[in-house]
Order: structure tokens, then C-alpha cells, then sequence
């Protein structure tokens, strides 16, 4: 199976996209966020098309960005954070390399924010968060290899971790501490 050395799922704010820079540089690949193929297809930030156009419509777009960006891209690959509610592209993620990364709501809270642009965190942040992750950790849980905690923990510890769970050579040495 060809595509993505490594496939990264997960909550927004939990570092999907900075871990993944880590990642791609270390393992000498590109990152890809399919959220970003997303705003550049359609020319808006993600907010302004759940306003514009609905949950629905984005979850669309969502689902052939992932298609799109599993079948072509080689590096590093973050998925947006709804992306895994999708029958078709848990399928697609089926023996792939993914890793979930994790965190609990107080480090939600200090890494989103309370007043962040986050569409589906309008109203009562931390409920719908908390609501959010019941609903979405078993997915996450399902298409994952591995399982990566990042409470408390810098991106490079991190991809570390990542790196060695799933037996991933680094082109880069490791930092002394």
C-alpha cells in the first residue's frame, strides 16, 4: 500500500500540524493538512464554510481531500479533526500508519482558547468539546496504530515518541538533553 509514512488523527488543537512539520523534517518527507487543501480549494477559512455552506458541505469537501491526499501524498499527513467520522474514510485508513494524538479537556481549554474560531465550539466550549471527544475518541481509537498522549509534552517529545512506536529512522540525530 503506498500513500502516507505516517497519517495523524485527532482533536483540533492537539498539535496535528505541528507534530507533523516535526515529523516531515525529521523523516526528510512534506507534511500535508488536508484542512489547509480545503481552504485552498475553496478559497475561505474553514469557519466561513460551516457558516456559508453548512456541516454537511464541509464534511463533503473533507471526505475527498482525505481521499484525494491518502491516495497521492507520500509524507506526513494530518487529518482534520471530524475527518475519521466518515464510514469511507475510516475504510481508507484501514492498515495505514495512524497515529491518535491525545488530550485531555483542561489542555484543550489552554490550547484552543474559549474564544478561538472553531465552529462546532460556539456555544459552551468545554461541553461541546467534552461532547466532541465522546463521540470521537472510539473513531480515533478504531483507525489508529498507535496512540500518542501530548499533555504536557513538547512537539518534538512528541514525534519522538511517534517516531518509535511505529519503528520510524530519523534522518535527523536526536537533540541531546
Amino acid at each position: 500500500m503506498t500513500g502516507p509514512v505516517i497519517v495523524l488523527v485527532g482533536p483540533m488543537g492537539v498539535g496535528k500540524s505541528t507534530v507533523g512539520a516535526i515529523l516531515a523534517e525529521r523523516l526528510g518527507v512534506t507534511c500535508r493538512d488536508t484542512d489547509q487543501d480545503i481552504v485552498e480549494r475553496v478559497g475561505k477559512p474553514i469557519s466561513e464554510i460551516f457558516l456559508d455552506e453548512g456541516e454537511p458541505h464541509f464534511r463533503e469537501l473533507e471526505r475527498s481531500a482525505v481521499r484525494t491526499a491518502l491516495a497521492e501524498h507520500t509524507g506526513v499527513l494530518a487529518l482534520g479533526g471530524g475527518a475519521v467520522l466518515a464510514d469511507e474514510t475510516r475504510q481508507l485508513l484501514a492498515g495505514r500508519p495512524v497515529v491518535f494524538l491525545e488530550m485531555g479537556l483542561t489542555e484543550a481549554v489552554k490550547r484552543v482558547g474559549l474564544d478561538a474560531p472553531r465552529p462546532l465550539l460556539v456555544i459552551n466550549p468545554r461541553q461541546q468539546w467534552r461532547k466532541l471527544m465522546e463521540e470521537r475518541r472510539p473513531l480515533y481509537t478504531e483507525v489508529a496504530r498507535v496512540v500518542v498522549s501530548t499533555e504536557d509534552r513538547s512537539p518534538e517529545e512528541v514525534a519522538d515518541e511517534i517516531l518509535t512506536a511505529l519503528q520510524l529512522p530519523s534522518t535527523q540525530p536526536e537533540k541531546q538533553q
